[in-house]
């Protein structure tokens, strides 16, 4: 059995993303990992710290994103599926700029690889998700932040990445452009492994955070919305109060120490309920999200009401 990762990315180290990391923490139960990086601005050093693994597994695809031909979000879907038509393994591990893998999993991940390896039924792995907010002692268990996604598939060419890379789905005879269509596409079978997805994407220095949700939001709406919509937000991010956030008390991937070791922005959190008052609120700050959260998380033991799921259990 062969396993490949994968992943794309375009300006990692300019926007806060733990790439190495991410890499990292999969390349151990990985026969290779392929990796399209985009046409980095200048002063972005991603394609030496992903260098800096020193590691012959990985490999580098250069790609240049088209904004106008992938709008709304699809070009982080065409860029996934550059790196996934590369990978050789039998199935394919695929790995966010922001996602990183606890190695207490790995066997777990590596065992459920094996098991359904000849299964025609089992199209997918279904992870677990821990998103953290604001610094690396909370994250959300509140309704509106997705508790599982695909993340490991199937070598089958018909299997794409999905509208704005959340997800993956079957598109037979695709046409490599229309990554929002609904029509002739067909939700995975998975089975569900009890394993975690470390989701970092909402933890990074205020500064860094609104830059990185800036360009998130140049990539689904386009420049010139976004530059209008930004003219008058702060220049540093606001989580807003971090009190009524789950603490987390487990532990992280080890390769993630030398990047939490990093933290340095505290004073600019709020851990006493403090508002801003210029701002809108999250989902989570909102009562229609409070009273799902609690309904779920009280009376249904966890289940998630109301969610969206691409995906089929088996």
């Amino acid at each position: 059995m062969k396993i490949s990762g994968f992943s794309m990315v375009k300006n990692a180290t300019k926007l806060y993303y733990p790439i190495r990391q991410a890499i990292e923490s999969i390349l151990p139960i990985c026969d290779e990992f392929i990796l399209a990086l985009g046409d980095c601005d200048d002063d972005d050093k991603t394609r030496d710290e992903v260098l800096s693994i020193g590691s012959e597994k990985i490999q580098i695809i250069d790609t240049i994103w088209d904004l106008e031909k992938y709008s709304r979000g699809t070009e982080n879907a065409h860029q996934t599926d550059i790196a996934k038509q590369s990978c050789s393994g039998d199935w394919v591990f695929y790995v966010q700029a922001d996602e990183v893998i606890h190695e207490d999993d790995h066997e777990v991940i590596v065992n459920a690889c094996n098991k359904y390896l000849n299964n025609d039924k089992i199209e997918g792995l279904l992870f677990k998700y821990l998103h953290f907010w604001g610094d690396y002692n909370h994250y959300h268990t509140t309704h509106g932040w997705y508790k599982n996604e695909i993340r490991i598939v199937k070598n089958n060419p018909d299997i794409h990445s999905w509208e704005s890379a959340q997800s993956f789905r079957r598109i037979p005879n695709f046409d490599y452009v229309n990554y929002r269509q609904q029509k002739n596409t067909f939700k995975l079978n998975v089975k569900e492994i009890d394993a975690y997805i470390y989701h970092y994407g909402w933890v990074r220095p205020p500064k860094y955070m609104r830059n990185k949700k800036k360009a998130l939001d140049i990539i689904h709406k386009g420049n010139k919305k976004v530059d209008s919509l930004y003219e008058n937000i702060a220049e540093e991010f606001d989580y807003g109060p971090l009190d009524k956030i789950s603490i987390f008390d487990g532990s992280h991937p080890k390769v993630m120490e030398s990047w939490i070791s990093k933290f340095d922005w505290e004073d600019k959190l709020y851990f006493d309920g403090n508002l801003r008052t210029d701002r809108d609120l999250f989902k989570h700050e909102k009562n229609k999200y409070k009273l799902i959260t609690f309904l779920e998380n009280v009376l249904f033991n966890g289940k998630e009401l109301f969610g969206h799921k691409n995906w089929n259990k088996v």
